[in-house]
């Protein structure tokens, strides 16, 4: 049986990172702690917009426990020994460690790949499984980053990216972090190739991506990461012009009083850009 804490899944870059090695711990001690019970009480306001039904008493319920309590690796590994109800929880804990954590670039970039890979065999099964859309559309996107987005765009990942998420939202209206991850894709494919070869390409303006930032923040208005997501769009968008309003954003990010450890995270980064 595999240790708690160690790497949960397998599929890493070139071999060059042992499936054996630990993954970073969270390092906030103030970060908020929850058990199964308070999972589900608090569940709306953890998972908003997602159109995700809380899961019953049980292992799954102590697994999202350990992840809102900054317990990826954990959260991972159970996620992973319940089958299809567990995928997205193991995808979703991993996505957000190597968004966060892991300092290995090799391996970040494999857990996106993992992640990736797992949600496309789940959407193979179900099209229209919302939470697989969104994990897959989520690590294509981080990977993209890793990788260049001009390069990710070159093999046709943003197709499927935006396809993706156009998808979620066409399932799940309200689903607050689909509308910003859209957002940020069309402000990065703008930054990136320009306005008129990003509409005339890939489908992308700045004007949409305005309307989907809005339209998620109107969605969930208390999430540090739509507000930094929206801020660094800004810049991408319009420069310089736009750096007061981006710093705003980044201060209202940074003044959120944190609901798991993910949130924790947020508020670190935004905090840290401030200062930069």
């Amino acid at each position: 049986m595999a240790h708690p804490d160690l790497h949960p899944l397998s599929l890493l870059a070139g071999g060059a990172v042992s499936a054996a090695e630990p993954w970073a711990p969270m390092p906030y001690r103030d970060a908020p702690r929850y058990d199964a019970a308070q999972v589900i009480k608090h569940w709306d306001r953890l998972h908003v917009g997602q159109g995700m039904p809380p899961p019953a008493p049980g292992p799954l319920a102590e697994g999202w426990a350990l992840y809102h309590s900054g317990e990826f690796a954990r959260a991972a590994n159970l996620g992973l020994r319940h089958g299809r109800e567990g995928l997205i929880l193991a995808n979703q804990a991993t996505a957000i460690y190597a968004t966060y954590l892991e300092p290995r670039e090799a391996a970040r970039q494999a857990l996106f790949r993992q992640v990736a890979e797992s949600a496309a065999a789940q959407i193979a099964e179900e099209p229209d499984n919302c939470q697989a859309l969104f994990w897959q559309a989520y690590a294509l996107g981080r990977y993209s980053q890793g990788i260049s987005v001009a390069r990710a765009l070159a093999q046709g990942l943003g197709s499927k990216l935006k396809g993706a998420l156009e998808h979620v939202i066409e399932l799940e209206p309200q689903h607050a972090a689909a509308h910003v991850a859209l957002a940020a894709f069309h402000a990065e494919v703008i930054d990136k190739v320009g306005a008129l070869v990003g509409r005339m390409t890939y489908g992308v303006r700045a004007e949409t991506a305005i309307e989907l930032f809005e339209r998620g923040l109107s969605l969930h208005p208390r999430s540090a990461s739509a507000l930094m997501e929206y801020a660094r769009g800004l810049l991408m968008l319009d420069g310089e012009s736009r750096t007061a309003e981006a710093t705003r954003l980044y201060e209202r990010a940074a003044g959120i009083e944190p609901v798991d450890a993910r949130e924790r995270l947020d508020i670190e980064l935004a905090r840290a850009g401030l200062s930069d």
